[in-house]
């Protein structure tokens, strides 16, 4: 991906379509999201982190807040089917099936995607633990 630039290129088509700060962090949560559906959290982040973050610093979105959605983003990753690792482990220990198990994780399912929305779209909630701390200017 490197060595063909593929990161610039994908970079420059998305700005090039007219993509806003707020376009951009959606189109952003469904594509992670929906490699989620099919891949690892560190997989996903070795292909989509070279990508989506060039254009996020191009937008003028913050390094560490961009970071923290797409962590958010791979938990959700992991607590639905098919790849849902946090699914199995559940299931192994509720002795419950995938199916079974999943009907019963919808609401906090749900409840992560609302605290994923929060998270995209109100920055000052990810960023004020490290501001207070001094990390941030």
């Amino acid at each position: 991906m490197t060595s063909e630039h593929i990161p610039q290129n994908m970079a420059d088509w998305m700005l090039g379509q007219g993509l806003g700060v707020i376009a951009f962090l959606l189109v952003s949560n469904i594509l992670l999201l929906l490699a989620g559906n099919f891949m690892e959290p560190s997989s996903i982040v070795l292909i989509l982190a070279p990508i989506l973050f060039p254009i996020a610093m191009q937008l003028g979105i913050d390094p560490v807040h961009f970071g923290i959605m797409m962590v958010v983003n791979m938990e959700v990753g992991m607590c639905h089917p098919p790849v849902g690792l946090n699914l199995y482990v559940a299931s192994g220990i509720a002795k419950m099936g995938i199916t079974e198990l999943t009907i019963a994780v919808w609401p906090w399912l749900l409840t992560m995607l609302v605290f994923l929305g929060l998270v995209t779209y109100w920055p000052n909630l990810s960023l004020w633990l490290p501001r207070t701390l001094g990390m941030l200017s």
